[in-house]
């Protein structure tokens, strides 16, 4: 059918480079190792390799930092293996996909140089300078009240040039400007430079923040006590971000047969999201939504675990799987990545007795759902959040060391002494930092589970001796044994890929239940969230299911139907198909 797309049915591996493969023995993994793995990624399935950035970066916040666009840092290789790595993925029919991380780059680039040494520098436009602000007692103060989203004030100040520049991140993250046409014009370059050695497509970082409030006013009031404040609403979904969206497609998108996925975090209107995807306006192909892996944070505190339910999680689903599909909106599927906790973690139940049967029942969700499918490295093994014994020493994120830094001196001088208890912080960094989706790739039995034979930059998690892709492979009941037939059951069926979606009992606790319809084609998903053993009721859906020619599913296959009811098995996820 016309709305039939190669990266509407391709699947998508993402690689966060310094943890996959170690090919060198330093520690830190690199290309040559990645080459080393594409047969095993080939034999997944999958369609897309996305590389986390692997430019030259002084790895501030772990390469989100680019210090050059236009080289490998040398943790990673070379031009000469990048070379190599295309090479290997498009002989075996793979793609690949590169991080565009345009929003900011690393203070230690030659533009930033040039733009903080002067206010005369031809490049000092490049970035958002303001001068300071002073009060009646003639104190100096930056130019707003934006605080930057992992610690501080976003704004740092140059004495050179007796100016703040802003950054939305880290003091090292200068934030780029976008209202000059120069800029643009140097992104479109540097696209064009990686899609001419072969990039297949672009994952945007942060996409949706480029264009700020004009006159970049102070933040309302949202915390009294604190100096800084949230200014999400000023510089997400900004007043030209569309404009520069529809630049880049004609410049540089529209030239080329690529794949496009814009990350649009700090807003989760479905209406101001949609239009960054919708065909008739020429942006993106994609983008990644945060408002369902946001579900389990307390509001404004990413580090602090929520309790939720089952029909938010259903919500949430549906209302994105059925967002103006007439119009042409495409999803991007994905349950966790890199600046996510494991999924088995969070939405499921990762203990010895359910991690395997509660992954394997999150891949079918993630493959019966419409959009194109992002798997995060090791979550096709089932890999769950290190354990809560690993102390603050284990976390190498800059979010999860700035946090526990800032809590851990706001206590200090509440209470003044210095041993504090921190028991609240690690629990809930045990459960949603950043850091769980960064440790090492488990690949065998071996010393560091294979990742590296010398000395791992992190720690690997402490199951590996027994839960390792070797392990699986060898494994026909294993996760990823699993995650392989499910991928093929979502190719060989479009209906799970292309079908409308429809929500089946919205209230219940305990099953997720939808229909796919595409043309002739039906199929009907339930998935049981808990550990107990339930019946489900919708006499329409229980008839219809026991008519469906194929099922697939992760226990061995029953009828299940009796009278109007299905049993489904503790964690039991079954797709009926015809």
């Amino acid at each position: 059918m016309s709305n039939e797309k190669w990266w509407k049915s391709a699947a998508v591996y993402q690689i966060y480079p310094s943890s996959f493969c170690d090919s060198n023995s330093d520690g830190i993994g690199d290309l040559p190792g990645i080459l080393s793995k594409l047969d095993y990624l080939k034999e997944l399935g999958i369609d897309v390799v996305w590389l986390s950035p692997i430019y030259k970066s002084p790895q501030a916040d772990m390469g989100y930092d680019i210090a050059d666009y236009r080289d490998i840092d040398p943790r990673y290789g070379t031009l000469k293996d990048y070379d190599a790595l295309v090479e290997g993925l498009h002989s075996r029919g793979m793609k690949l996909m590169m991080d565009l991380v345009v929003n900011h780059s690393s203070d230690e680039h030659e533009w930033f140089q040039e733009s903080k040494s002067s206010k005369t520098n031809p490049k000092r436009d490049w970035y958002i300078w303001r001068p300071p602000r002073y009060d009646a007692d003639g104190t100096r103060h930056p130019p707003n009240n934006w605080k930057a989203q992992f610690q501080g004030s976003a704004w740092d100040y140059d004495e050179t040039t007796d100016e703040y520049y802003l950054h939305l991140f880290l003091a090292k993250q200068p934030d780029l400007n976008w209202e000059n046409p120069d800029v643009r014009q140097a992104v479109w370059e540097l696209m064009r430079f990686w899609v001419h050695r072969g990039c297949d497509g672009f994952r945007m970082d942060v996409i949706n923040i480029i264009s700020k409030v004009d006159g970049l006013p102070d933040a309302p009031i949202s915390a009294p006590d604190e100096e800084f404040q949230d200014a999400r609403a000023l510089f997400a979904n900004g007043p030209r971000v569309h404009i520069y969206l529809q630049e880049m497609n004609r410049e540089v998108l529209s030239k080329h047969d690529l794949i496009t996925v814009g990350e649009t975090p700090y807003s989760i209107d479905p209406t101001a999201l949609a239009k960054y995807v919708l065909p008739a306006n020429k942006e993106l192909d994609m983008i990644f939504q945060f408002e369902l892996v946001g579900l389990d944070s307390a509001p404004n505190a990413s580090f602090t675990p929520r309790p939720w339910t089952l029909p938010e999680f259903m919500q949430v689903v549906n209302r994105w799987q059925t967002l103006e599909r007439d119009a042409g909106y495409w999803n991007a599927v994905y349950i966790e990545n890199h600046d996510q906790g494991r999924s088995v973690s969070r939405w499921a139940d990762d203990s010895d007795a359910w991690r395997a049967l509660s992954a394997k029942m999150l891949a079918v969700l993630e493959v019966s759902l419409s959009g194109t499918q992002y798997v995060f490295q090791g979550q096709e093994i089932g890999i769950r959040n290190f354990p809560r014994s690993w102390g603050i020493e284990e976390y190498k994120d800059v979010a999860s060391q700035n946090w526990y830094k800032e809590v851990l001196e706001r206590r200090r001088a509440e209470q003044g002494r210095d041993d504090v208890d921190m028991s609240d912080i690690l629990d809930g960094l045990q459960k949603k930092a950043r850091d769980h989706g960064r440790i090492p790739m488990q690949w065998n039995a071996s010393p560091h589970g294979g990742f590296t034979t010398g000395t791992p930059w992190m720690r690997v998690n402490d199951d590996f001796p027994t839960w390792n892709a070797e392990a699986q492979i060898a494994d026909p009941d294993s996760v990823l044994s699993f995650w392989k037939s499910a991928l093929r059951l979502r190719k060989d069926n479009k209906v799970l890929i292309y079908g409308d979606f429809t929500l089946l009992d919205p209230t219940n606790k305990q099953v997720f239940a939808y229909r796919r319809v595409y043309g002739e084609k039906r199929a009907v998903i339930l998935l049981n969230f808990t550990s107990e053993t339930v019946k489900f009721t919708v006499a329409s859906v229980a008839a219809e299911a026991s008519t469906r020619g194929h099922v697939f599913g992760n226990y061995p296959l029953v009828d299940g139907v009796v009278g109007a009811e299905i049993e489904l098995r503790a964690y039991e996820g079954r797709v009926y198909l015809s």
